[in-house]
C-alpha cells in the first residue's frame, strides 16, 4: 500500500516496537512540508528448531464406563512410563472424556473413554519416542510440531525488523527518485501486528521415511507502517 499526500502534515510519535526498547519512547516526529509518503511493508522468515511438540491421542474400549476408564487409566500410566524419560519438561493430560457407541443394529452397547498426551521432545529424541508410543495399544499419533530453538524467535524478530526497514528505505527512495526529489526522511514507524511464530504440524511425522531435520520450520511475519517525507 503506497499513498502520497502533499503539504505540511503532524505526524504521530514513533510506536514502540517488540524486543527493540531503545526505539521506544523516541519525541514526536516532525511535520513534513514536502510530500508524504506511506508504506506498508510486511516481511516473514522461518526460525532455527531444535525440538518438537508432540500430541498423542490414547483411548480405551469396554462393556461399562468403569471399566472404560480403568482401561484408560492403565494405558496412560504406560505412556507415561515409556515417554516421560525421552521428553524435556512436564507432559500434559487434559481431563478424559467418556462417550457411548453402539446399540441397536450398530452391535451391543460399548463405552469409550479418551484423553490426549502432549509434550516437548528433541530431535535426537525422536525416533525413540515414535517408536516406543507406537508399540503401546490405543495411543495414535496426532501430529508433531517443530519448536523455534532458544534464542531464534529473538534473532528472527531483528533480522526482520532489519529487512523491513531497509525495504521501506528502498521503496521511498525509489519514488523520490521518480519524483525528482533528493531528500528522504523517515517521520514514523508502526508495528502493525507482526505474528508470533506460528508452528507448521507435520501430518506424517510418523512416517519412516520422514527426517525430523527437514520438518517444516516455525515461521513468524512482521508489518511495519512506515511514513516518509519525500523533499
Amino acid at each position: 500500500m503506497v499513498l502520497f499526500r502533499s503539504a505540511a502534515l503532524l505526524v504521530g510519535a514513533l510506536s514502540p516496537l517488540l524486543a527493540l526498547p531503545s526505539l521506544a519512547m523516541v519525541a514526536p516526529a516532525p511535520a513534513c512540508s514536502g510530500t508524504l509518503l506511506q508504506l506498508a511493508v510486511q516481511q516473514q522468515g522461518s526460525a532455527a528448531f531444535d525440538r518438537f511438540r508432540f500430541d498423542l491421542g490414547l483411548e480405551a474400549e469396554a462393556a461399562s464406563k468403569t471399566a472404560a476408564m480403568q482401561q484408560l487409566n492403565e494405558r496412560l500410566a504406560a505412556v507415561r512410563r515409556v515417554v516421560a524419560p525421552l521428553t524435556s519438561g512436564e507432559l500434559t493430560i487434559p481431563a478424559p472424556s467418556t462417550y457411548r457407541t453402539g446399540g441397536g443394529s450398530s452391535g451391543p452397547v460399548r463405552e469409550r473413554a479418551s484423553t490426549s498426551v502432549s509434550g516437548v521432545v528433541s530431535k535426537a529424541n525422536y525416533d525413540a519416542l515414535i517408536q516406543a508410543a507406537g508399540r503401546l495399544p490405543g495411543v495414535n499419533l496426532r501430529g508433531f510440531t517443530a519448536q523455534a530453538a532458544g534464542g531464534s524467535e529473538a534473532q528472527l524478530q531483528t533480522r526482520l525488523l532489519r529487512q523491513a526497514l531497509a525495504e521501506g528505505k528502498r521503496q521511498a527512495q525509489a519514488t523520490a527518485d521518480a519524483l525528482g526529489l533528493r531528500r528522504v526522511q523517515l517521520l514514523r514507524i508502526d508495528q502493525r501486528g507482526g505474528g508470533p511464530i506460528r508452528p507448521m504440524p507435520y501430518a506424517m511425522a510418523a512416517a519412516r521415511s520422514f527426517n525430523p531435520d527437514e520438518a517444516p520450520a516455525p515461521e513468524r511475519s512482521l508489518s511495519l507502517a512506515l511514513d516518509y517525507c519525500l523533499q
